[in-house]
């Protein structure tokens, strides 16, 4: 316990999870979010009681007179005049009690039994909150150290999340363009990779921005006993979707403006097409021969598509849509044990991939690996199975509301719906990288139960991480406008409360990092005019000897 209090209980406050108390604070230390803690008896023992700083308002300031000449400060005339400098100022905070840690439950646990009126209060010691905040202990198994408490000194309070907890029941990261959530995001990916983690994951990157990971190969850090971690890099020229395994309703998303009979036709086919060449197994020329077979009209395979109008419509879209694109294959695939692996981390870059394509092969990526994990678990697949997968995996999404898009039908929110819901039990898990929570499915957002929360200042998107974010009290949620970048709130599963961090520094480059335009002009000039310049004089040498001859010279 420290020598002496920093301020005295004045009673209880507004809820019974509240007290109050008072403190000069002369140095500045009782910050909003700083964690303080009185002693009570608890089953025959003294327990500290922790509490964080919720509110802060002056009950004893200088006198306005104090203040009228901005050039004398205030603390200057009150000892001219005898007063105290650190009796002056006196402060009323808000706590609100978190309670004595139970290393049975793993939890906090509040006395509900308010401190009495008078009695000392203390700043908590970094060593304590090292150990009572995270439910990880840095460089331990199971651990991702994200970054430091904000309230304290840059590494004083380390703060490792619990891995297990934010891949086996999901992880949200929400934050405002610019924030720092793909910096963040990256750091985790980085502790993911680490020897004593060395996780298997696949990284959703719609804009190439993750590609400075696979730096983590060549840094001695990453290395233990043998180990070094991989990053493998599917470029949208690299991916392969096999046709046949994409399901019905990822058809459908794909063929827009599907009439009620090309609906029907196309559902007809789809099955006949896996009766007739097998579930698995068919081409983009079977499949139109079952649109043909299934159609009005005559059965032979060209002659329904003259005659039918509605099959020759329907045949038209699965050629654009599968036809005509580089990523849709009748026999390419790319396969599991290509994309997982522990101790390797998978970026599928889908810049320059059309929207409706993004989804419909997150969809069937999800999918797939969600039943080999389903499959392997039940004991249906055995090594050396194509499928087989034998060990857990994460899946984290870059912009995920284009995946699971609030109040819109896409085909990757049904699946990720499924994986959310029932992922834990077979050892998927997710995460959610978002700027706009306002656009993401309520119910995707609900089912995270690790968040981190960075600056977020549209109303909106503000009100939808109070409707969907439970474990983030009142408090938390009004310092979001505030934060600074790199500066995030992390609550849920995997830390014993919420906490404001400052993000660590990252060991790899950040790929995320805003174009600068006015130096990129500048440069412009300074390397492309003179080389306009010359070209221009050249070009005026040679029009001047054609004049003289009368000629083109060259």
């Amino acid at each position: 316990m420290p020598s002496s209090a920093i301020g005295t209980v004045k009673g209880p406050g507004e809820t019974l999870h509240e007290f109050t108390f008072i403190a000069p604070d002369p140095d500045r230390q009782l910050k909003h979010g700083e964690f303080v803690y009185y002693t009570a008896p608890v089953d025959g023992s003294e327990r500290q009681i922790l509490g964080r700083i919720t509110a802060r308002a002056a009950v004893k300031l200088f006198p306005d007179i104090f203040m009228a000449d901005p050039s004398v400060p205030p603390h200057t005339l009150a000892a001219m005049l005898g007063y105290e400098s650190d009796a002056t100022e006196l402060f009323e905070l808000t706590v609100t009690v978190l309670g004595y840690y139970n290393e049975d439950l793993l939890d906090f646990t509040n006395p509900r039994v308010p401190p009495q009126g008078g009695a000392p209060v203390f700043i908590a010691a970094n060593e304590t909150l090292t150990d009572l905040l995270s439910r990880g202990r840095q460089g331990e198994l199971g651990s991702a150290y994200i970054g430091d408490l904000l309230s304290r000194d840059p590494g004083a309070v380390p703060v490792a999340l619990d891995v297990r907890g934010f891949t086996s029941t999901h992880l949200a990261i929400i934050a405002s363009t610019g924030s720092g959530k793909s910096y963040l995001a990256g750091v985790l990916l980085e502790e993911l990779m680490m020897p004593y983690n060395r996780a298997s994951v696949l990284v959703i990157d719609p804009h190439g921005e993750y590609d400075t990971l696979q730096q983590v190969q060549n840094l001695e850090s990453f290395r233990e006993h043998g180990y070094s971690p991989k990053v493998r890099i599917f470029r949208p020229h690299d991916l392969r979707v096999r046709i046949s395994s994409l399901s019905l309703p990822d058809l459908r998303y794909l063929l827009t403006n599907l009439s009620e009979k090309m609906h029907y036709q196309l559902g007809r086919a789809y099955r006949y097409a896996q009766r007739t060449w097998g579930e698995d197994r068919y081409t983009l020329e079977q499949l139109y021969r079952a649109v043909r077979e299934v159609g009005d009209g005559a059965q032979g395979e060209n002659e329904a598509a003259d005659e039918d109008p509605t099959t020759g419509a329907l045949i038209w879209r699965l050629g654009a849509a599968l036809g005509g694109s580089g990523i849709f294959h009748d026999f390419e695939n790319i396969e599991l044990d290509e994309m997982f692996q522990p101790g390797m981390c998978t970026l599928v870059q889908l810049n320059e991939v059309e929207p409706r394509q993004q989804q419909v092969i997150v969809a069937a990526l999800l999918r797939r690996v969600y039943q080999a994990r389903i499959d392997t678990e039940r004991g249906k697949l055995q090594r050396g199975d194509r499928n087989h997968v034998p060990f857990p995996v994460f899946c984290l999404l870059e912009e995920a509301h284009n995946f699971a898009p609030a109040n819109a039908d896409a085909v990757s929110s049904d699946q990720l719906k499924i994986i959310l819901s029932e992922g834990r039990k077979f050892g998927v898990g997710a995460g959610l990288i978002s700027q706009r929570p306002g656009r993401l499915d309520s119910d995707v957002l609900s089912q995270c139960m690790t968040q981190c929360i960075m600056r977020i200042t549209n109303p909106i998107d503000q009100n939808r991480i109070a409707e969907s974010v439970e474990s983030v009290g009142r408090d938390m949620l009004r310092e979001l406008p505030a934060l600074s970048k790199g500066q995030v709130i992390v609550s849920g599963a995997s830390v014993n409360t919420p906490l404001m961090l400052r993000v660590r520094t990252r060991r790899t480059e950040h790929g995320g990092e805003d174009i600068n335009a006015p130096a990129q002009w500048r440069q412009w000039f300074e390397n492309e005019q003179p080389a306009q310049a010359a070209d221009s004089a050249l070009f005026a040498e040679k029009e001047l000897e054609r004049d003289e001859d009368g000629m083109l010279w060259a």
